[in-house]
């Protein structure tokens, strides 16, 4: 079974973060959420959640890293040596690196976007330096899949799913979810 950490800082955005891990669970990969700032995080909107073990402790390999955004919570990411040191191993030995919202600023700061498309929040554009800058709600560019924020989170998830596992299993889960394709004219009934 895959493996993948998923680590929570401080002020992380909740819908970008339990979206992804309850997506990655339903393809049944191992997730661990791992907190940066200790046993529990809080998020931007005052929800805390227990996390599966400190990322500090998080010694085992990775097929993939996923990081959630959040302003408070991104700068907390950027600052941890331990998520650069779980992005640099997963990235080097050729796993997925996701990241959503403002969390791509991180990957860019790391150097891992130079020349590759990305994505991010709109307001954290100017940030994504050295990337080739997209504006669609999810990028993956080789073993980088990017997107843009909170109302990106289940269409990222599946993407990571569809990488990950198949498409066969991201387009069940996304059945069973019901997850409908965006409507042009959402007042249309």
């Amino acid at each position: 079974m895959k493996h993948v950490i998923v680590p929570l800082a401080n002020g992380f955005e909740e819908i970008e973060a339990i979206a992804i891990v309850d997506i990655l669970r339903r393809a049944g990969l191992r997730v661990t959420v791992a907190g940066v700032d200790g046993d529990e995080a809080t998020g931007s909107h005052d929800v805390r959640l227990r996390c599966d073990r400190r990322l500090d402790a998080v010694d085992e390999d990775a097929d993939a890293v996923v990081l959630p955004g959040g302003l408070a919570g991104t700068r907390r990411l950027a600052e941890s040596a331990a998520v650069a040191q779980h992005v640099r191993r997963v990235h080097a030995a050729g796993g997925i690196v996701g990241a959503i919202c403002a969390a791509p600023t991180v990957l860019a700061k790391l150097g891992l976007l130079e020349g590759r498309r990305a994505t991010s929040h709109p307001a954290h554009r100017d940030e994504m330096r050295g990337c080739r800058y997209a504006e669609t709600p999810v990028v993956r560019d080789g073993n980088l899949i990017t997107s843009r924020g909170a109302g990106t989170a289940i269409d990222f998830a599946l993407a990571l799913v569809r990488v990950l596992v198949d498409d066969a299993t991201a387009d069940d889960i996304a059945s069973r979810i019901v997850r409908a394709h965006a409507d042009p004219d959402p007042t249309r009934v």
